[in-house]
């Protein structure tokens, strides 16, 4: 894949602006003419896509329709029929003390957006925010993953052939592309990736004071109580897991698990998973590979952290991990301090007492597993995700006392699945949200416009303050 040269970027970038300024986005006819031609696109392009996903990631049609396509097809059906809804004027109320006066709020976009995307769901994590800019009346410029260079080529294709570049655009390349277009000013930054590149976004963005939307990562737990269903317990998170080989911002990283139920879960995540894949995992089509060389090393690299009970097999050549239980696992080493983003999965046992016993330590206090939980989730840095099978009572009494940008309970992933609720992170795993309105909301401006009439013109707000006692009271 070749670097988009930086003239090519600030000549984009430049006429753009141009475009914007010229106000050809504003109109809401426009904005749906243009959602409907990225509809019959997406639709046109679907194999090409679905073909270069397998080509990259080895992602079965089923999976990249799922978990790509029908998500973005989605997005642009629902804004759609809602834009004309969102974007209208709407009328306030307004207090005594600004008679005669009426107040409204006012939907404007924000202008010139560069969204820039990670690989693991290269077509849904770059389009789905597009979805949005367009139908808040920006212009973006879409910055694709260089990882996935077939993905990355398709979609560049798909949108010079259905989008003017002065509207819609796509810049290719490295990270010398990334830090070239965050030289430029913009209106937003959208970006999905890792909290360190993250810090490399919002510091560019801070020259300028650019509004970003950071869409990260981080160790989601998945919390196991011995109220647990186990048997579908162990279906929804061996499919959460083995999803994209575990390659997925909110995929389950480690389990937190109540000793009375480890045997059976280790069992059933066992029988399940044979269920899913079929008796060699190797083999299935559905199953997909790490995205490079440096990823598989990475991932495969800890394994060392802990005793294999389920899974464990490599090969480097097709960049192939097994999903792998992990038991015995220190709590200060890489796979339970560093975000997996693969199909390993570390497990802490904790007994009816609030203990750890799978790594013990000599200082632990007794309590129960939801307090042990709590205080264990609450110790770390606020994840993308958070899981729990169990009472569902427990569940929100955990949910109300951690702080996660999303979860479920008794099931994984599926939030992401429900374009009516809003995605995003929170602290180290985010900022800002996206989907439905919130994608609308996150590329416009809420502006404040109050109305007065000149048919009266009370006097009370005009020095000398002649009434202040009265106005007092008003106020």
């Amino acid at each position: 894949m070749e670097n988009t040269p930086n003239e090519k970027i600030i000549s984009i970038h430049e006429a753009q602006k141009a475009y914007f300024r010229s106000g050809e986005t504003l109109d809401i006819s426009f904005r749906k003419e243009m959602l409907r031609k990225f509809s019959k696109a997406l639709a046109s392009w679907e194999q090409r896509i679905c073909d270069a996903l397998w080509q990259d990631l080895h992602k079965s049609y089923e999976e990249a329709y799922l978990t790509e396509i029908s998500i973005v097809a989605g997005e642009i059906r629902n804004h759609i029929r809602n834009i004309g809804r969102w974007a209208a004027r709407k009328r306030c109320k307004s207090p005594l003390k600004l008679f005669p006066s009426r107040s409204y709020i006012v939907k404007e976009p924000l202008g010139n957006a560069l969204i820039i995307s990670p690989w693991n769901y290269p077509v849904q994590l770059l389009l789905n925010p597009l979805v949005g800019a367009i139908s808040a009346g920006c212009t973006a410029v879409l910055k694709p993953s260089p990882y996935v260079p077939n993905v990355s080529k398709v979609i560049e294709e798909m949108i010079s052939e259905t989008f003017e570049e002065r509207y819609i655009a796509v810049v290719q390349g490295n990270r010398n592309v990334n830090a070239a277009l965050l030289e430029q000013r913009w209106d937003l930054i959208f970006f999905t990736g890792s909290p360190a590149l993250a810090k490399t976004v919002m510091a560019a963005a801070a020259r300028n004071l650019t509004p970003v939307i950071l869409e990260l990562g981080g160790k989601s737990p998945c919390i196991i109580d011995k109220t647990a269903d186990m048997k579908t317990a162990a279906k929804r998170i061996a499919w959460g897991k083995t999803l994209n080989s575990g390659q997925t911002c909110i995929a389950p990283d480690y389990i937190l698990i109540h000793q009375d139920v480890k045997e059976a879960f280790v069992k059933a995540f066992a029988e399940e998973m044979k269920t899913l894949h079929g008796e060699d995992i190797k083999a299935d089509r559905h199953y997909v590979r790490m995205v490079n060389d440096k990823a598989f090393e990475r991932v495969s690299g800890y394994l060392k952290d802990g005793r294999a009970v389920y899974g464990g097999r490599l090969d480097a050549g097709e960049r192939f991990i097994e999903p792998t239980l992990l038991d015995e696992v220190a709590l200060d080493s890489p796979v339970m301090t560093e975000e997996i983003f693969g199909p390993v999965f570390p497990m802490i046992t904790i007994d009816g007492k609030g203990r750890i016993t799978s790594a013990p330590a000599a200082d632990q206090k007794e309590s129960s597993f939801i307090q042990a939980v709590e205080e264990f989730v609450t110790s770390r840095e606020k994840p993308l995700a958070f899981y729990y099978f169990g009472n569902e009572a427990d569940g929100w009494n955990l949910i109300r006392h951690t702080s996660s940008g999303g979860g479920c309970i008794n099931d994984v992933i599926m939030h992401i699945a429900n374009e009516n609720i809003p995605f995003g992170g929170v602290g180290n795993s985010g900022m800002g949200r996206y989907h439905d309105k919130e994608s609308f909301d996150a590329f416009s401006h809420t502006r404040s416009v109050v109305c007065t009439g000149t048919w009266l013109d009370l006097p009370f707000r005009y020095m000398p303050y002649k009434t202040f006692g009265l106005v007092k009271k008003i106020l």
